[in-house]
């Protein structure tokens, strides 16, 4: 019998083939997926890095208003103080911390925040103020030291955004309360400094409740993740979201620290809408809310900002404010769970009412933006503006743009009393401004519309309208510039004048009176602003000539050589005209009108500076004289009315202005602090039936009142003597005569008393 024999056993692999490849094929796919998941690693990595250590958000331009700048000596009521300090979100209390002040009689204590201003940072200071009626008389730090000055952070006034879509203000990490960072992480993410940025047990939780809700219900995540999704992800709720958003949010925890990765949160966070502008990030929302500095926010504040994180629109306290109270209450009993606050606090801090502060919404000032955004685009790119976070310092005073708007306002009243023109004719009546600084042409203040607040159509930059009479004063500079010629005495012909047109017609100007005057003095003529007087005038010196001067005064216009352009028939914008009489203002100095002051980077770095340049465009003797022409114009001719609402012993210097049909008004005039020009129309050039002297001159007049302008300067220079004059007949006369009235003249063109006959020298 043969041996039995003994069979070798079959492998696993013989006796399972199919599995074998299965498993093959599970560890073939395990590498390839090793192998792509690696990539996709280094590919999150590399994204991850682009974005979080470089810019990761584009930040508007912020534009400042001027910082108000107080020191002794000061002209300016304790009020004008504390509406400032109103406008800036100070809280007027017992002093116990930045932004708040106390006002007793004649006496107000205030604690400053500081600012990084584009000269350098300032600190925060205690101050007291005392005043003398309504001029600081002392300012005192809290030792009773002697200040040379103290400035006040600048009002924000607008963003320059392309479309306005996120908003942001950046702040550190030890910016923050430290009450904040304690409730954030107590409320959203406990173990935030423990976890590696995503936590087991809150992903296992929001599977189960996934599970059981049979839909995406929860996501379990960390602040963190939080970050991952709103920095680089989208917002929407998946599987597939989640699956990219852990391992980033991995690799963000291992690669950055934690208070870099709490930062940025800090300021990613969503907190409202505000139209077509997104808020993001404690410092913004705590402006937007309460209008104060997030470093300001009491507890019942932050917890409120705390609790708006779980649902921004179903908590907003604007429009739901139950909702924001229940939400803001359950966040101070978390904090009180967590020891952070104690009960007989979350007591105090549940009974305290939201506190909302809706201040900073009136700040926008869409019409001086404009006028920014016009001299910025000179010099910085778009993007520059919309991304780079540039801070502009402007000369905008809130004080002055305030006074303009209520003057606007109480001026419609007015003329509706006054003129008794039709409702709709009284609603279609628009108005601009401009007001500026007399020395400098810093512009303080501008209107674009009769609803000053409202964006749109900006007529005080984008209007282009007749003038009018405001060119007259320039039609009588360019003779007074022949003073061998021409003097404040010497007789102009009001008579008719007739002028054939190159289509034929007759061009027959008339005065607003109907009426003619002969031969009268230039003084008087520009006074009564004689339309005749002004055209013969004109053509005596040469239109070519007056356009020479107006060229002169660098203003960016082509004149066309017509007569009509002798009575203003010329078309310009308001800020063409501010221009014009600013170098008058400015006792003949070209000075052009300037928004900026300077530019600062986000970090703070000047980037540059707006200087003030200006050139002397205008002999200082023939700018007395002019001077003092538009005084009298003032005193005694259309711009009298002015001083129904001004001190009578404040001297200003103005024209008013009307455009053929009454279809412009128009007024111009400075003292010695401020120029104004002001316009009142209609948009489709219809007639107001308004005149200068009626419309636009209620409006100036009223805000140099409530701005207490100050009285022109006017000393005559050397080459300029006074004497006296009989302005009705011209000529000059003995200084003991009651009609005498003191011109200036040229030393070297001083008329002589002359004998009797058509100008009578003696008293009569």
């Amino acid at each position: 019998m043969l041996p039995e024999i003994q069979q070798r056993p079959t492998s696993f692999i013989a006796r399972h083939p199919v599995w074998m490849t299965i498993l093959a094929g599970l560890l073939v796919s395990l590498v390839v997926l090793t192998v792509i998941a690696s990539r996709s690693v280094d590919r999150l990595e590399t994204r991850i890095e682009e974005v979080f250590d470089g810019p990761k958000w584009s930040i508007p331009a912020r534009v400042y208003a001027r910082p108000l700048e107080i020191y002794q000596g000061l002209n300016i009521s304790k009020q004008d103080v504390i509406d400032e300090l109103n406008r800036l979100g100070y809280r007027q209390q017992n002093i116990n911390g930045p932004g708040q002040y106390n006002a007793i009689a004649n006496r107000l204590s205030v604690q400053t925040r500081g600012f990084s201003f584009a000269d350098g940072p300032e600190p925060g200071a205690n101050a007291i103020l005392r005043w003398d009626n309504n001029t600081i008389s002392e300012l005192l730090d809290s030792k009773g030291n002697d200040l040379p000055l103290m400035r006040l952070e600048p009002l924000l006034i607008g963003r320059i955004s392309p479309a306005q879509s996120e908003d942001r203000l950046l702040i550190s990490l030890d910016q923050l309360p430290n009450g904040l960072v304690d409730a954030l992480l107590a409320v959203e993410d406990p173990k935030f400094y423990r976890h590696s940025g995503i936590s087991i047990r809150g992903i296992l939780r929001a599977i189960w409740v996934n599970i059981k809700e049979r839909r995406f219900a929860q996501g379990g995540s960390t602040l963190t993740q939080q970050l991952v999704k709103n920095l680089f992800l989208t917002r929407e709720r998946s599987i597939k979201r989640k699956l990219t958003e852990w391992p980033m949010a991995v690799i963000l925890d291992r690669r950055y620290e934690k208070d870099d990765i709490l930062q940025a949160f800090a300021n990613e966070v969503f907190f409202a809408q505000d139209r077509s502008r997104a808020i993001h990030g404690f410092g913004l929302a705590s402006y937007y809310f309460f209008d104060k500095p997030v470093q300001e926010l009491q507890v019942h504040e932050y917890a409120l900002l705390v609790g708006l994180l779980k649902g921004p629109s179903y908590y907003n306290p604007l429009t739901h404010p139950d909702r924001a109270t229940t939400r803001r209450n359950l966040v101070l009993r978390i904090m009180r769970d967590a020891t952070l606050i104690t009960d007989t606090e979350l007591v105090r801090w549940q009974a305290m009412p939201l506190g909302l502060s809706r201040a900073s919404k009136v700040t926008q000032q869409p019409a001086y933006l404009d006028l920014v955004q016009e001299q910025l685009t000179r010099d910085y790119s778009t993007e520059d503006l919309h991304k780079n976070g540039l801070g502009i310092f402007t000369n905008f005073d809130p004080r002055v743009q305030i006074a303009l708007e209520q003057s606007l306002h109480e001026a419609f009243g007015q003329i509706e009393q006054e003129n008794s023109l039709p409702p709709e004719q009284l609603q279609q009546l628009e108005v601009a401004a401009v007001i500026s600084s007399a020395d400098t042409g810093e512009v303080a203040a501008v209107v674009g519309g009769r609803e000053a607040r409202y964006a749109g159509f900006n007529r005080a930059l984008d209007a282009k309208r007749q003038i009018g009479s405001l060119l007259k004063p320039f039609i009588y500079l360019t003779a007074l510039e022949q003073p061998e010629l021409y003097n404040l005495a010497t007789p102009v012909d009001d008579s008719p004048v007739f002028l054939e047109q190159l289509d034929g017609s007759i061009w027959a100007p008339s005065n607003y009176s109907g009426e003619t005057h002969g031969a009268v003095s230039l003084i008087n003529a520009l006074t009564s602003s004689y339309n005749l007087a002004a055209v013969n005038t004109g053509l005596n010196v040469g239109i070519d000539n007056v356009i020479n001067t107006l060229n002169r005064l660098e203003l960016n216009t082509e004149f066309r050589e017509l007569p009509s352009l002798l009575l203003g028939a010329v078309d310009l914008t308001v800020t063409d005209v501010a221009s014009l009489y600013q170098t008058l203002a400015a006792g003949g100095f070209n000075t052009p009108l300037r928004a900026i002051r300077e530019i600062q980077a986000l970090d703070g770095e000047l980037l540059q500076r707006y200087p003030l340049r200006g050139t002397q465009k205008i002999d200082p003797a023939n700018m007395h004289i002019l001077n003092y022409a538009l005084q009298n114009v003032m005193r005694a001719g259309t711009g009298r009315r002015a001083y129904r609402y001004i001190n009578p012993d404040i001297a200003l210097a103005g024209k008013s202005g009307t455009s053929n049909d009454q279809r412009d008004s128009w007024f111009a005039g400075y003292g010695g602090d401020y120029a104004g020009v002001v316009w009142m129309g209609h948009d489709d050039n219809t007639p107001t039936e308004i005149t200068g002297s009626r419309g636009a001159l209620e409006v100036w007049a009223r805000t140099f009142a409530k701005i207490n302008a100050n009285s022109l300067r006017f000393s005559a220079p050397d080459t300029i003597t006074y004497v006296p004059i009989n302005t009705i007949t011209g000529s000059r006369i003995d200084d003991t005569c009651p009609q005498a009235t003191y011109l200036p003249f040229h030393n070297e063109f001083i008329p002589q008393i002359t004998p009797r006959g058509f100008f009578e020298s003696q008293c009569e």
